[in-house]
């Protein structure tokens, strides 16, 4: 069976559920199509630097300096436009505070153009406020701040010369001392969002491989897990009805001649059994219950497979049950019907008994099956049981119960099984 297909899980039984990943997938896919937090905000940032561009620009071209002034500080701050969509934007959306030479040779270029208009305008120092901010945009936080420095020493250079008065050069200075401090901050605060979006970026990627490898972990799992229930199931349904037919059809040949009678009683036996042996295969096909017990009650299907294994062995067969019988949950009916098939089994394989015996207990809390024979018995301490009495004991467990097994050489075997309700 290929792995990918998916099985049905018997109710009741225990599965390894798989990784919530619907929650995951909306979760870690939304956190990585955000991206680097500049990039979320690159929208915003365009429109305040279009909206300081067109201002200053519109403010110096309407200026009353001289025309040639103003229209050199026109045409610097205008071959800014192309310059910041050609060679600076596209860095931006990538770069991510790194240094690489088309930033510096970008910033490099913002500086010489603001220099010549803020030298020829004194309105154009305005620009700052659009230029500023692409410095940490551009370069790392520290890096940054060497041209927010001539940014701000050039635009305190022009208001001090423009203003020509002791108040101009205190202004100068107030406003030098103003924007190096608001840049240092800012250059602080841009770092610490670029190393938390980095972080988280690094941190999604880091939770999608880990899910990614807890839901293979979860599938090899869950894969394996519904291997070995196949594997019980086979072993506890279809490995013991085709034993049971081959012993019935080798009596059935050994009594063809000397009794007929008996060898058409056997040879019935051994097509009822195949018949069963069918029904189990399709009900494990179809991932149902066990075909014996979709026939009728637990009771039933105990008292079936005992009367069988007595007419099979030629040995009395007797099933009893004790307190008050109810129906019980699907998963608990059938570890009971398959622990009874296993224990009968044993006794047909190894116990030569002259007589076995099935008694099914209620009580309020629990519910019980023993199985005990007068045959040959074995040493527990010496003796495994094997894969069937190992996989017996694996159910019992995932259901929460018990499973003891007394037996001595000579004295017989008897296995009781306990389940809580």
């Amino acid at each position: 069976m290929p792995d990918d297909v998916p099985l049905a899980v018997e109710p009741g039984r225990l599965a390894v559920p798989p990784v919530a990943a619907d929650a995951a997938d909306r979760t870690c896919g939304a956190a990585a199509t955000s991206g680097n937090a500049w990039d979320g905000g690159m929208p915003r940032w365009d429109i305040l630097y279009a909206i300081v561009f067109v201002a200053v620009l519109a403010a110096v071209a309407v200026s009353t300096g001289p025309a040639d002034r103003t229209a050199i500080a026109v045409g610097a701050i205008a071959a800014m436009g192309p310059w910041y969509f050609l060679v600076g934007r596209p860095h931006l959306r990538s770069a991510e505070g790194t240094v690489t030479r088309r930033s510096v040779i970008y910033v490099t270029g913002l500086v010489l153009l603001y220099a010549v208009g803020v030298l020829q305008a004194p309105n154009a120092w305005f620009l700052s406020i659009a230029l500023l901010p692409q410095c940490y945009h551009a370069l790392p936080a520290r890096r940054a701040l060497i041209p927010a420095v001539a940014f701000t020493a050039l635009g305190a250079s022009s208001v001090a010369y423009w203003s020509r008065s002791i108040y101009g050069v205190e202004t100068a200075i107030a406003l030098f001392v103003a924007i190096v401090a608001f840049t240092t901050a800012f250059g602080r605060y841009i770092g610490g969002i670029i190393s938390q979006s980095d972080e988280r970026a690094s941190l999604i990627a880091q939770l999608e491989a880990t899910r990614a490898e807890l839901a293979e972990v979860s599938r090899q799992a869950g894969v394996m897990a519904e291997r070995q229930r196949l594997a019980g199931e086979i072993h506890d349904t279809l490995a013991q009805g085709f034993s049971s037919i081959l012993m019935l059809v080798q009596a059935a040949e050994a009594q063809l001649e000397r009794s007929p009678e008996t060898a058409r009683g056997q040879l019935s036996l051994a097509a009822q059994t195949a018949r069963e042996n069918l029904a189990e295969a399709r009900s494990l096909v179809g991932g149902l219950a066990s075909a014996q017990l979709q026939a009728g009650t637990l009771e039933d299907a105990l008292r079936r497979i005992t009367q069988r294994a007595g007419a099979e062995l030629g040995i009395a067969a007797s099933f009893s049950v004790d307190g008050t019988g109810r129906r019980l949950p699907a998963a608990t009916e059938v570890v009971l019907l398959r622990a009874g098939q296993e224990a009968l089994a044993n006794v047909r394989k190894h116990a030569a008994a002259q007589s076995v015996a099935v008694r099914l207990r209620y009580s309020a809390e629990r519910v019980g099956l023993e199985v005990t024979d007068d045959g040959a018995g074995f040493d527990p301490a010496v003796v495994n049981g094997g894969y069937g009495l190992s996989g017996m004991r694996a159910r019992v467990d995932e259901a929460g119960g018990t499973v003891a097994v007394c037996s001595a050489p000579a004295q017989g075997t008897s296995v009781q099984v306990e389940v809580p309700l």
